[in-house]
Formats: C-alpha cells, structure tokens, sequence
C-alpha cells in the first residue's frame, strides 16, 4: 500500500492515482490536486474540477469508515476524455446511476449528482472489491455546445490508508 500520489510527467498520457483522507479536507484536496495536473498539461479544467469536487465530497460524507481513506484516479482516454474515479470502502452506499430531477429549491442537498449528470458525457457505480464502490464520470475535454470555459491552479499530495486494500487498476473506460 503506498500513501503516495502517482502521476506522469507534463506532456505524457494523463493517469494519476492518491489516497486521500474520507474529510472535507481530503475532498478540497482532490480538486485542488486534479486542477494541478490538468493546468501542468494545458487541459481545461472548470469541468473535471467542478465533478471531482462533487464526486470527492461524497465519498467524504457517504463514504467515510473511520481508518479509511478515499481513492482518487484521474486519466485521459481517448484523447479528449476525462475519466474521474472516487472509490471509497462503502459499497453498500452506492448512488444509483440515471436521470436525476433537481432537488427544491429551498433543499440543502441533493444537487451534486445532478451536476456530475450535468457535466459528465456518462457516469456511473462499479462494486467492487468487496466492500468497495468506485463512482465514475467520463468527462470531455473538448467544450460541449452548451459549456462555457476552464480555469487553473496546483500542487501535489497524498495520505491515508487504501479505501479497499486495492492491489489492482480499476477498468478503464470501454
């Protein structure tokens, strides 16, 4: 188990893999990493960053089980495809994938995933391995008709222990 952030240098392919605390703190910091790393590779990054939040702070608030880290992974697949993964150690938990309605106005929550579905070309759940859940967006990095832009910032970090004791890569996306 390495509590190490993984990553390749600017201008190679896109794959980076950190362990990060299941707290709100962990949650900021796998944005704040994710935008690094796609600002270093000249990649947009208000999407990935806005999804990763998202998918992050749920992991932190559902997904939490104390002495349990979360797993961030971000990669580039073909060409123009962002792949976001959080997977945390409460398969039980799992959001289910499909259309959301909006939550009311005067609600406090509910809105995240219906802004990953919103971003997001797809998304969904994957079990696995037992008790683990790793949620997924697949973002484009070529601006969609509706979208309106990117931003950047960086830095480099990593903590906690594996959500699942994972030993393998997750699927990539098909």
């Amino acid at each position: 188990m390495s509590n190490k952030i993984t990553a390749c240098p600017p201008g190679e392919a896109l794959d980076f893999s950190v362990l990060l605390s299941a707290t709100r703190r962990g949650a900021r910091l796998a944005r704040l990493m994710t935008v690094a790393e796609l600002s270093a590779r000249g990649l947009p990054t208000e999407s990935a960053a806005l999804v990763v939040a998202e998918l992050a702070a749920n992991a932190a608030l559902h997904g939490a089980v104390p002495g349990r880290s979360f797993r961030l992974r971000v990669s580039l697949h073909e060409t123009a495809l962002l792949r976001v993964e959080v997977t945390d150690a409460r398969g039980e938990r799992a959001p289910v994938a499909g259309p959301r309605r909006p939550p009311g106005a005067d609600s406090e929550a509910g809105r995240g995933l219906v802004l990953v579905e919103a971003l997001a070309e797809r998304w969904g759940v994957r079990h696995g391995p037992v008790p683990c859940k790793t949620v997924w967006a697949d973002i484009a990095l070529a601006p969609r008709a509706e979208s309106t832009g990117s931003g950047g910032g960086g830095g480099r970090w990593g903590t906690g222990g594996d959500p699942c004791g994972e030993t393998g890569e997750p699927d990539p996306p098909k």
